[in-house]
């Protein structure tokens, strides 16, 4: 089966200063993902909520998540978050 992908044409340049640890923890997860910095910096604004409403409804579904239980721990609540992460794709 053959699929499309869509991509769009990149146009503009845009030059950006970053701290060293903000660099080495883009570049991890960029070695991670397999991908370059840059993608992992696009895909960053393309999470952003693009209209003020889209902003509303994802405040409003903050908001109406259930509580759930934290570790008191904070280096289980570290580890908890980091395993997190790793699952994600």
């Amino acid at each position: 089966m053959r699929q499309h992908v869509h991509m769009r044409i990149l146009d503009r340049r845009v030059q950006l200063l970053l701290d060293g640890p903000r660099y080495r923890r883009l570049a991890i997860e960029a070695k991670r993902r397999h991908v370059s910095v840059a993608s992992i910096i696009r895909e960053a604004i393309d999470r952003l909520p693009a209209t003020s409403d889209e902003r509303r409804a994802a405040i409003a579904e903050i908001l109406a998540a259930q509580t759930m239980p934290v570790p008191t721990d904070p280096g289980d609540l570290h580890r908890e978050l980091d395993d997190a992460h790793d699952r994600q794709p």
